[in-house]
């Protein structure tokens, strides 16, 4: 890889110099001219200086010269690295993908992510990384986000609304999903019926939660695909929140059961 040995107190530099955004802990020996055990001796003073993180086990990432302070890139210029290391596929989901879709009325407080399988949550400098596993995840519509290492997988407009619609928790709750919900709704190029389109891919609670919440809070009158595909479902009603009792009257027109008050901030 290199043809001269690096000092560890230049090799950030010399890495971020030359385009290279991620070493392998074999890669980083190669370059600082010492065995693989000795590397993360070798960058310890540096990496309390900000100049180097390590988000997994065998995996370096230099920082550049405006995150150091942060020690370690934003989540966005990580997570690429990162999945392809750890060999899992992924995409950045609800409220991460809400906000960079231009949802950003609630800010997440983490960097949620579906991958293909189970990962622990993990903090890289000032981002609190929270992974959610779906088996799915490699088979569902994403678009790629530009970073400034490449690009990022971001689950599209439809996935986001159907993800936030099914997990109600992890969006913060009830109320602040069915905000992002109607703001995802508003955002250009938001289509009903390609939520219709992967109908198969989630529970039917799913399409008569995020159907009900469109309908009335939203005003859409174009919900035509959702509704029959949500009524095609079980005939138990589902609920609006889905960590709410089961109480309430029931809405017939989407099967849905009123088991609280839903507030929506816009």
């Amino acid at each position: 890889m290199v043809t001269a040995t690096v000092r560890a107190p230049n090799a950030s530099d010399w890495a971020l110099s030359r385009g290279v955004n991620a070493l392998t802990t074999t890669e980083l020996a190669d370059v600082l001219g010492v065995p693989p055990g000795q590397v993360r001796q070798r960058l310890q003073a540096p990496t309390r200086r900000g100049e180097w993180t390590s988000p997994a086990r065998g995996l370096w990432l230099p920082v550049p010269p405006e995150y150091r302070t942060w020690g370690a890139p934003p989540g966005l210029d990580v997570i690429d690295r990162l999945a392809d290391h750890l060999g899992v596929d992924y995409y950045i989901g609800w409220l991460s993908a809400a906000e960079l879709h231009g949802v950003a009325h609630h800010a997440p407080q983490v960097f949620q992510v579906a991958v293909s399988r189970q990962i622990r949550g993990r903090q890289v400098g000032r981002t609190r990384f929270e992974f959610y596993h779906r088996a799915a995840v490699g088979s569902l519509p994403v678009v790629e986000h530009p970073t400034r290492s490449g690009v990022a997988r971001v689950s599209t407009l439809t996935v986001t609304a159907l993800d936030v619609a099914t997990d109600a928790t992890v969006a913060g709750g009830i109320d602040n999903a069915a905000t992002v919900l109607v703001e995802l709704s508003e955002q250009p190029g938001f289509d009903p019926e390609e939520v219709a389109a992967l109908a198969g891919r989630y529970p039917t609670s799913t399409l008569r939660r995020l159907g009900w919440i469109l309908e009335r809070f939203a005003d859409r009158a174009d919900l035509d695909a959702v509704r029959a595909a949500a009524v095609a479902g079980p005939a138990t009603p589902a609920r609006v929140d889905p960590a709410g009792d089961l109480v309430g009257p029931i809405d017939h027109r989407w099967n849905v059961r009123i088991n609280r008050d839903v507030e929506v901030d816009l």
